[in-house]
């Protein structure tokens, strides 16, 4: 397979690199960046956001569902929003 030349690379670049095929060989030598490189610092994820939300199970319309998710990532977060604004404008049931 001929790799393409992205528009935003120059031509004398792209002509200047030469990357080796990615064969089975040279992907069985490859190892974790961790393993290869102790002195990284080790992933850490940032502290979590106060507000918790709960995991449920909930069954609603296909075609709810489907448009929900057209919208792209973060499709159960505005759903979420929706819901709050409905609670806040008709009252909590609790």
């Amino acid at each position: 397979m001929k790799k393409q030349k992205p528009e935003h690379v120059s031509q004398a670049d792209w002509d200047a690199v030469d990357s080796p095929p990615l064969d089975s060989s040279f992907l069985a030598k490859m190892r974790p960046a961790a393993a290869e490189h102790p002195g990284f610092p080790p992933k850490v994820c940032g502290p979590q956001a106060q507000v918790k939300k709960t995991p449920i199970s909930i069954r609603l319309d296909e075609a709810v569902v489907s448009s929900f998710r057209a919208t792209g990532r973060g499709w159960q977060s505005r759903v979420n929003q929706i819901l709050r604004d409905w609670l806040q404008e008709h009252g909590s049931a609790s």
